[in-house]
C-alpha cells in the first residue's frame, strides 16, 4: 500500500516516473535492471496502455525482459533495434560528474552495452546514491568462470598499484553456489572503499585476462533524475549544465495513488 512505502521507495518511484515520462512515441528505449528500473518499466507499461504509447524496449536482463512483456511493452533485441534513442537505468552510486558504479544486480555487462548504444543515458536514483567519490559500494567485475581464481589474483595485484583504500575481493554467491550472470559468468565484488581515479581503474581492470567488464560507467551517463522521499525530483544534465527541480504535488500522497502492490 502507498502508506507503507518508505521514503526511499517513494524517491525511487518519483525518479522513475519522471524519467519514463521523457520517453516519446516511436522511441527505441534501453530498459535498465534493478529496483528503481522496475518502477520505470511499470510506468512505461501504464503509458503504453493508457496513452497508446508505441515504443520498442531493449531489456538489459532476462528479469527486465519478463517484466516488460508483462506490462505490454514490445521487447526487441539490441541487434534488432540497431541504435537506441535513450536508455533509462538505475545506479548503485553516482558522483558529481555523473560517473557511476553499476552491477549490484549483476547485469552491468548488458547495461553498459545497451547504454553505449544509445543517444542518451538517463540514470534514475534516490538521493542516497549520490557520493563525493565512488567506491563505497563494492565494484562488480564480471569474469569468465575458467580460471576465475587466477583472474582474481591478477586483479588484486593490479589493485595494489591503484589509488584505492581497500583491495579485498569476494566472489559473489547465490546461496551456496557462485552467482551466474545472464551470460554464464561470475562476478567478483571489489571492496575498494574509495576510488581515486575511476577512469584509470576501469581501463586497468579490463586489461586483466578473464575480465569481461567492470561496473564503472565513465562518461556514459548524460542525465540523472534524483528522487527524494517527499516527492521532489531533481534533473541534472551534464551536457547542458542545467539543474531542474520539480516540487511534489500539492495534494501530497495523491502522487502515489496509482501505485499498486
Amino acid at each position: 500500500m502507498t502508506g507503507e512505502m518508505s521514503p526511499v521507495d517513494k524517491a525511487k518511484y518519483v525518479a522513475a516516473r519522471r524519467a519514463a515520462d521523457m520517453v516519446q512515441d516511436g522511441m527505441r528505449v534501453g530498459l535498465g535492471t534493478g529496483s528503481t528500473a522496475v518502477w520505470m518499466v511499470r510506468r512505461l507499461g501504464e503509458r503504453v496502455k493508457d496513452e497508446g504509447l508505441q515504443i520498442k524496449g531493449v531489456p538489459t536482463s532476462s528479469r527486465t525482459a519478463q517484466l516488460a512483456r508483462e506490462v505490454g511493452i514490445e521487447v526487441v533485441s539490441l541487434d534488432q533495434a540497431g541504435w537506441l534513442d535513450m536508455t533509462i537505468d538505475g545506479a548503485d552510486e553516482f558522483d558529481g560528474e555523473l560517473n557511476l558504479i553499476k552491477g549490484g544486480g549483476g547485469a552491468h555487462l548488458q547495461e553498459k552495452i545497451v547504454a553505449t548504444a544509445s543517444d542518451r543515458m538517463v540514470v534514475i536514483a534516490d538521493a542516497g546514491k549520490e557520493v563525493e567519490t565512488l567506491g563505497a559500494f563494492p565494484l562488480p567485475v564480471e569474469v569468465v568462470p575458467f580460471g576465475w581464481q587466477t583472474t582474481r589474483t591478477l586483479i588484486e595485484e593490479a589493485l595494489d598499484t591503484m589509488d584505492v583504500l581497500g583491495t579485498s575481493t569476494a566472489l559473489r554467491m547465490n546461496g551456496e553456489a557462485p552467482f551466474v550472470t545472464d551470460e554464464g559468468n561470475h562476478i567478483l565484488d571489489l571492496h575498494l572503499q574509495r576510488i581515486g581515479n575511476a577512469r584509470q581503474l576501469a581501463l586497468v581492470l579490463n586489461q586483466v585476462p578473464g575480465v569481461v567488464e567492470n561496473g564503472l560507467f565513465i562518461d556514459i551517463c548524460d542525465k540523472v533524475v534524483i528522487g527524494y522521499g517527499d516527492g521532489r525530483v531533481e534533473v541534472r544534465d551534464i551536457n547542458e549544465g542545467t539543474i531542474e527541480t520539480d516540487q511534489p504535488a500539492e495534494s501530497g500522497e495523491n502522487l502515489f495513488l496509482d501505485i499498486v502492490d
